[in-house]
């Protein structure tokens, strides 16, 4: 049978050693402080220390009973030797007796118009700060990649690119060639009180490639490819896979940031060119099939209609939108929470500032290109 807990004292001069032994476990009697507490009283020794000499297994009823012990003796000024005792012991005691972190009050929340306008408008400067700086390391980024100095691996490039752009082609033509039939649906109402109804196809061609291609498939490239980027590189931050790399030397914008820039912004016109296609196939398809129109006349309407420039100006939209909707993805996905919920309001967050980002340039450019007569 295992010996019981035990405790010796001996008292030599100013100096006094407590001896513990035998088997302390929760559920058996241990010794009780009050042994300590007496040899304490009323003539104190200068040193206490513990020593133990056939102690066969310990558990948290000796750690309290040291612990008490010692806070008996160092409140009458006795200093306290603990490196008789077990490492294990040692270590608890110090976790013990480590200083509290003070507990902040909570801030009061003002609720005052002011105070919520104050905190909006410091919410928006340190998300501007937060971009330009995100824009910054993209840049060196870029830098470096094209002085044969990044980190951009060549495997990682190429499935950027297919994520970007072999897998949305389904969900491009289908948005594309239903718009290209909704407008020249559309057009057809107001042209036929006009006995106009062969311009439907000047239409649909000039607003399918100059605008809605770019458009609707920056649109859904937002929701789609900007959401994953902002998924993935949250989750990775949730798994402490960012502050990984960083720890290797890595530059998270280098590995995986760049990589889908590249991508995106080479894809978009690739896609913007596919969706022009298809919208046009789309208004085809109604005007031959609906509008009873012929198909030489309208082919031919479609191509005195569809100039260079219209096709360009719609290309050069899909690479600006290619542009904002990885930087947007990226930045939310890097600076995503560690949660679940974090994770999922930095996808929302890319979401919309995608989609915001897309609707800006595009007006954007078409103001200025009205301006400057293009």
């Amino acid at each position: 049978m295992p010996a019981a807990p035990r405790v010796a004292l001996s008292r030599e001069g100013a100096f006094l050693r407590v001896d513990v032994g035998g088997r302390w476990a929760l559920g058996t009697t241990t010794p009780a402080v009050a042994a300590v507490a007496r040899e304490l009283e009323p003539d104190p020794p200068a040193r206490l220390a513990f020593s133990t000499s056939d102690l066969s297994a310990w558990d948290s009823s000796l750690v309290a009973f040291v612990h008490a012990s010692a806070g008996l003796a160092r409140a009458r000024g006795v200093d306290v030797d603990l490196e008789g005792l077990p490492p294990g012991v040692r270590r608890l005691l110090a976790l013990a007796d480590a200083p509290r972190p003070a507990v902040r009050p909570p801030e009061e929340y003002d609720d005052a118009m002011t105070a919520r306008v104050g905190r909006a408008v410091l919410r928006s400067w340190a998300t501007i700060n937060g971009a330009l700086e995100f824009v910054g390391e993209v840049a060196v980024a870029a830098v470096h990649l094209l002085r044969g100095r990044s980190r951009v691996r060549r495997a990682d490039l190429l499935h950027a690119f297919e994520a970007t752009g072999a897998t949305a082609l389904g969900i491009v033509a289908f948005i594309n060639f239903l718009i290209g039939a909704v407008i020249a649906f559309v057009a057809s109402v107001q042209l036929q009180q006009f006995g106009a109804t062969l311009l439907v196809a000047s239409l649909v061609a000039i607003a399918v490639t100059r605008e809605l291609g770019a458009l609707m498939t920056g649109m859904v490239m937002a929701g789609r490819t900007g959401a994953a980027f902002a998924a993935l590189l949250g989750t990775m931050a949730v798994n402490e896979e960012l502050d990984a790399l960083s720890t290797m030397g890595v530059k998270p914008v280098d590995l995986l940031v760049l990589p889908r820039v590249i991508a995106t912004v080479c894809m978009l016109p690739a896609l913007v060119a596919y969706a022009d296609l298809l919208g046009l196939l789309g208004g085809f398809f109604v005007g031959s099939a609906v509008l009873g129109l012929g198909t030489n006349e309208y082919l031919r309407q479609t191509e005195s209609a569809l100039a260079m420039r219209h096709v360009t100006i719609g290309l050069m939209k899909g690479a600006l939108f290619g542009l904002a909707i990885s930087m947007t993805g990226c930045y939310y996905g890097l600076r995503s929470g560690r949660s679940a919920a974090a994770v999922g309001d930095a996808t929302t967050r890319a979401v919309v500032g995608g989609v915001v980002m897309v609707v800006v340039i595009d007006a954007a450019v078409t103001v200025l290109l009205h301006f400057v007569k293009l």
